[in-house]
């Protein structure tokens, strides 16, 4: 999961999703991270109004630490996923052309805002996190879908 910090839509979207693998029987098989395109919040925690607003729908996220993409990702990963078409791209500027398939924006998962983009809610009120938070469930659930019935992503070495 990647936004610009890392510190508010995607360790939002970091905690919904281990949970929907939670909730799936995926959580141990399946690896989930996430990360900035920007250094500016490099080992912060996340924003106190995203860990509020999904504190509410069960989900601790309060030992998520920022940290820039790297370009080990791209090869780590299966799925690179972004909120929004800035930070899309800026990934497929930076990645190696092989590995443009797997960078997609999350709402591509999404059956109610298919496409659109996470807007960034840290210079706006509570009622953006909560929206985000409408937003990334409603895609992870899809993406949950999507693993479940897919073979080829990578599991954590062990499981």
């Amino acid at each position: 999961m990647v936004c610009m910090g890392n510190i508010c839509r995607s360790p939002m979207a970091e905690g919904m999703l281990r949970k929907a693998l939670q909730g799936a029987g995926l959580d141990r098989h399946v690896e989930v991270d996430s990360a900035g395109t920007h250094a500016y919040h490099i080992g912060s925690s996340p924003d106190p109004r995203a860990q509020q607003a999904i504190r509410q729908r069960g989900v601790d996220i309060s030992q998520l630490r920022g940290r820039k993409v790297e370009d080990a990702d791209f090869e780590r990963f299966d799925y690179i996923l972004v909120m929004d078409g800035d930070n899309y791209d800026r990934l497929i500027d930076r990645a190696p052309a092989h590995h443009h398939a797997k960078i997609r924006r999350l709402l591509s998962f999404s059956r109610k805002y298919p496409n659109l983009d996470v807007v960034d809610p840290y210079y706006g009120g509570a009622h953006g996190f909560e929206e985000n938070l409408d937003m990334i469930e409603d895609a992870v659930q899809g993406l949950v879908r999507e693993i479940s019935g897919e073979s080829r992503v990578k599991m954590r070495p062990g499981a």
